[in-house]
């Protein structure tokens, strides 16, 4: 890692940083400063700050109040992109891959190399020469993706790689990395962490920013916390405790070093079968892929973003039509590859991204959270506003989803009570079975709690939840996880595993011939 000289001028500063959204508060008196070479991580609850402090260094926001310099200047002027580019760079938490262009004209995307000649006329774009610059730079990141596929037929991982590369091409000292893990396996993980490390060698500094807090302990020297709009501390990572860590993002005392969840906490017995899935192949993605799940039971299917867990579960939502094999719920066979079909034969599903597949920003929480159950809101067709505001109400309620009210444009929420309001839609049909897709992804410890703690309230309700993830803290609220590697399910482990073997599972080193209850799980 490189050693920042204390001669040289911070990359990044901001004092006295304050921005207000009408009656909202969004950050008071914060401040931050990113020396050069310097890993950076900025951490706190949703809510807290962090994105309006993104808005204002990548120059999409002005601050009402404060001082904002780059290497020692100040800030471009508002409106002056090119400026901004010059100085930052940013990976969003919301992906700004356009799914209609191809990856080339994703990762070029308003710089083609149409340089002005004498007599002032546009050289034409070579598009030879873009593809070849686009596939080595992906090569950087042992992306396989072909420059001229369309983004809209990658996967998760594929196009996070995308913008990922697209940011760091730019040439900037200084990047912003607001969540850049959060759909990505172990292996692209790693990729990505060495390439940081790689560019931090050379001066390039990043502000790092997840709720992943292992992650910050790996890969940043400096933290600095967010809490209420405001800036609570910076401290060396070495210096500060994974306790006192939390204890300052929270403002509260954190009483252990244990999972968010704990199926310790479970009342409900098991009870019959409410979800079986026999020989369930998809091409390219699955195959022979068999698994029941019980009234009062969370399954959980681990697997990394090649394994197949996450296209498994979206078969189960009627997302992907399989090849071969059959879905049954509560004693009826489904019929697959339709939504309708799925959701009527009580199939719940919380999405991978909630932002792309999820919600209707713009929309209103009541608007999005009935989004499934427009049937039961007016006779013959019709949608009363009443009934719209009743049924969101009591959902609100239910999930203590924070919102000024049911009418509050759902884009207007922090990434915690967006997924509530995913979530409350899945249960509005309360569905026999409900599939959560990396259920808390992008959300705060406090939230990661609360969410888990919903899916919970599932089976304990004698319904059954299946949670699709490769996080260890969703997988730990399951009664059960069955761990998936290249299309196959390949072990099975009940509560009380160790981390060290699901992680051998998911990696492919579980032995898929074995029987699956000889697995060791003390």
């Amino acid at each position: 890692m490189a050693d920042p000289s204390p001669s040289r001028a911070p990359v990044v500063q901001a004092d006295g940083i304050s921005k207000r959204f009408g009656a909202t508060v969004a950050l008071s008196d914060a401040r931050i400063t990113v020396a050069p070479g310097e890993s950076h991580a900025l951490v706190g609850r949703n809510g807290a700050g962090k994105s309006t402090l993104v808005s204002i260094l990548t120059g999409l926001q002005q601050p009402d109040t404060g001082i904002l310099r780059f290497n020692g200047e100040p800030s471009p002027a508002p409106g002056d992109t090119v400026a901004w580019r010059a100085r930052v760079a940013c990976v969003y938490q919301r992906s700004t891959v356009i799914p209609a262009l191809t990856v080339t004209e994703n990762l070029f995307l308003n710089r083609h190399s149409l340089d002005r000649q004498s007599d002032r006329t546009l050289r034409p774009i070579s598009w030879k020469q873009l593809r070849l610059q686009a596939a080595e730079l992906l090569a950087e990141y042992g992306v396989d993706v072909d420059p001229t596929a369309r983004a809209e037929q990658l996967t998760v991982e594929q196009r996070q790689f995308v913008e990922i590369a697209r940011a760091l091409s730019f040439g900037a000292r200084f990047i912003v990395l607001d969540e850049p893990t959060a759909k990505l396996d172990a292996r692209g993980i790693e990729r990505l962490f060495t390439k940081l490390r790689e560019l931090q060698q050379h001066g390039v500094a990043f502000l790092f920013i997840s709720h992943h807090l292992q992650e910050v302990y790996e890969l940043c020297s400096t933290v600095t916390v967010y809490r209420d709009a405001r800036h609570v501390l910076t401290a060396p990572v070495a210096d500060l405790g994974r306790l006192a860590l939390v204890e300052a993002m929270t403002g509260e005392r954190a009483e252990g070093t244990g999972p968010v969840w704990s199926v310790g906490n479970r009342t409900t017995a098991a009870g019959s079968a409410l979800l079986e899935v026999t020989g369930l192949a998809l091409p390219g993605s699955y195959q022979g892929c068999s698994l029941t799940a019980h009234a009062g039971e969370v399954v959980g299917l681990a697997g990394s973003a090649a394994s197949g867990n996450v296209q498994l579960g979206e078969t189960l939502a009627g997302l992907h039509r399989p090849h071969s094999g059959t879905i049954t719920v509560a004693g009826r066979q489904v019929r697959t590859g339709r939504v309708p079909a799925s959701l009527a034969a009580g199939i719940g599903l919380v999405p991978e991204d909630r932002h792309i597949q999820g919600l209707i920003p713009q929309r209103s929480v009541a608007e999005n959270a009935t989004l499934t159950v427009t049937d039961q809101l007016g006779p013959f067709g019709s949608v009363l506003p009443s009934r719209t505001r009743a049924f969101a109400e009591r959902m609100i309620t239910g999930l203590d989803i924070k919102t000024p009210s049911h009418a509050t444009p759902v884009a207007a929420l922090s990434g915690g009570n967006q997924q509530k309001v995913v979530i409350a839609r899945a249960l509005a049909t309360e569905p026999h079975v409900l599939v959560a897709i990396r259920p808390t992804n992008g959300v705060d410890v406090k939230s990661k709690e609360a969410l888990l703690g919903t899916i919970r309230q599932v089976a304990e309700a004698g319904r059954t939840a299946l949670i699709v993830s490769d996080e260890l803290d969703d997988l730990r609220a399951c009664d059960r996880v069955l761990a998936m590697f290249h299309g196959l399910i390949v072990a099975e482990f009940p509560a009380g595993w160790r981390d060290e073997q699901l992680v051998a599972a998911v990696e492919g080193m579980a032995d898929p011939t074995e029987p699956k209850d000889r697995h060791d799980t003390h």
